[in-house]
């Protein structure tokens, strides 16, 4: 099973005329948590969702998709709410305006932190904005840690510059997290506010030395390049389609990432992940940009199945 850890909230999304808005499930880590679900991956849920009905849909949301909630947590209180601002067309990045304060998936704590997973979990994924905001932040760094060496952890940060007040603070928590990732995935952009001055290849020997496994850079149209720790890098051209907008494709991206992995068997060790041949990468890239191309075809976070991704996009 693969365990995402961390936010879910309500994305509020433009309607189609843009005199309003209207509420879908969304949040990184949900969102990657549904999409491994409808590609047919045994998944899982753990994070803290509010006993309003915000909260009940998104419970919903997650059985409906074949996603395990017996991790997951209720509590009274907010459910975290993003606007989100798209331009006319959709092409650019989709800009994210945040409500979190005293929310309930932010209030996760260290007593919240189940004393031991089951043995099916074979991976631990985290990022994004749970990664930000305390004390849920804290708490899912120590189960980060806690579970390292014993299970395979993803990251994928996800990173938005509009919470973080600290760069060089944000910089020196994201290097800690790299020593105990086996799987990391950012996009260009993420890179790029990272580490502006910086090559992605020397960044990526840095990780590598650090003990990283796999690093996946995607850089949108240009496609996604990703590289193991023994020296195999491979590529993926982006799959054309109609973009209608782009949100949720990163998360549709490494959902399909992780699925596929765990199909080839990637997701046994560490050393399974090093040792991937170059058209196992490949293959691994060019999955998952058809399912983020699949996304981009349609409104919102909308992960595809897997038959669609199989198929392919239509001409």
């Amino acid at each position: 099973m693969i365990l995402c850890c961390g936010e879910a909230l309500i994305d509020f999304l433009p309607t189609p005329d843009g005199a309003g808005y209207h509420p879908v499930p969304g949040g990184s880590i949900f969102n990657i948590a549904v999409g491994l679900g409808r590609l047919g991956a045994p998944v899982g849920y753990f994070g803290k969702l509010s006993t309003d009905f915000f909260g009940d849909r998104l419970q919903r949301t997650l059985s409906e998709n074949g996603v395990d909630t017996s991790l997951t947590l209720r509590a009274p209180g907010p459910t975290s709410l993003a606007f989100v601002d798209l331009d006319a067309g959709g092409a650019r990045e989709p800009r994210y305006l945040f409500y979190a304060e005293s929310a309930v998936d932010r209030s996760l704590t260290t007593d919240d932190l189940p004393p031991q997973l089951p043995a099916s979990v074979q991976l631990l994924h985290f990022g994004s904005i749970s990664l930000l905001l305390e004390p849920g932040a804290s708490s899912l760094e120590a189960l980060m840690r806690r579970e390292a060496g014993q299970r395979l952890i993803s990251l994928d940060p996800n990173v938005r510059p509009s919470l973080i007040q600290d760069r060089d603070g944000y910089r020196t928590r994201f290097e800690g997290w790299t020593q105990v990732v086996d799987i990391l995935r950012l996009s260009r952009a993420d890179l790029d506010w990272l580490y502006p001055d910086r090559s992605s290849d020397d960044i990526f020997q840095e990780w590598f030395r650090r003990g990283v496994s796999l690093a996946i850079l995607t850089e949108g149209a240009a496609g996604a390049i990703g590289c193991t720790a023994q020296g195999v890098t491979a590529s993926a051209s982006s799959t054309k389609v109609d973009v209608v907008d782009t949100i949720g494709a990163g998360d549709s991206f490494l959902a399909a990432c992780l699925f596929f992995l765990a199909r080839e068997g990637a997701l046994t060790s560490k050393d399974a992940l090093r040792c991937m041949p170059e058209g196992s990468v490949e293959r691994c890239l060019t999955f998952a940009s058809r399912a983020a191309a699949l996304t981009c075809s349609r409104p919102g976070s909308d992960p595809p199945y897997l038959p669609e991704v199989e198929a392919g996009p239509e001409d």
